[in-house]
């Protein structure tokens, strides 16, 4: 039973991880982008 128990935690936690490390890659994208559209937004006020 235990044994169960702890491949069920193990697979948990993978998934866990899989899903941070989907939560991170999405909000560097999010950050990017929002660098690339403050970057825009200089160029035109200072046009």
């Amino acid at each position: 039973m235990s044994k169960i128990l702890n491949s069920n935690n193990i697979e948990n936690d993978e998934l866990n991880l899989n899903n941070e490390d989907i939560d991170y890659k999405d909000l560097t994208y999010r950050l990017k982008e929002i660098k690339l559209t403050i970057a825009l937004l200089k160029k035109t006020m200072f046009k």
